[in-house]
């Protein structure tokens, strides 16, 4: 089974690029990533078992070029997340609050929260998208939980 890549950027555009933003917190670096992936699936000469095969596979190899992208030497010259921040609309401040408070997470956290939450991964297939055990993304969530938590509540209490 191997669709058209036509077919596929039509369905998974979207979220390699919101997968590409988290790790990179670059939107000009996670359009590219998600060209290289898409590039990378049509040089990719071997068949696939099925529409999750693909799916994962594309967000594994998105991960990897975000990844990638973060050693690069002109990475230090990309936009700060403020000023993308800036760009975007959200339905709501708190929408917005919670938004940059994701993406000031460490990466480990940020990726299987995402996954998790925005992409509708269960523990299992975010293990073997990510090649880890299923308990070390349950540990990531948790971890991730707890300092999303703890981070909002102190925006919050500063408030009051």
């Amino acid at each position: 089974m191997k669709p058209s890549v036509e077919i596929l950027i039509e369905k998974y555009k979207s979220s390699l690029y919101a997968v590409a933003f988290n790790v990179c917190k670059n939107p000009h670096d996670a359009e590219e990533v998600v060209q290289e992936t898409f590039i990378q699936y049509w040089l990719h000469k071997k068949d696939f078992a099925s529409e999750q095969h693909i799916r994962a596979w594309l967000i594994r190899v998105a991960i990897n070029k975000a990844k990638n992208k973060n050693t690069n030497f002109f990475r230090r010259n990309s936009l700060p997340l403020e000023d993308y921040v800036e760009t975007l609309t959200f339905e709501s401040a708190e929408s917005c609050e919670l938004f940059e408070t994701v993406m000031s997470l460490p990466e480990k956290y940020r990726i299987v929260i995402h996954l998790f939450y925005y992409e509708d991964y269960s523990v299992k297939e975010i293990a073997d998208i990510l090649k880890v055990t299923p308990g070390n993304v349950k540990v990531r969530l948790s971890r991730g939980r707890e300092a999303l938590r703890r981070v909002l509540k102190e925006a919050w209490e500063d408030d009051e």
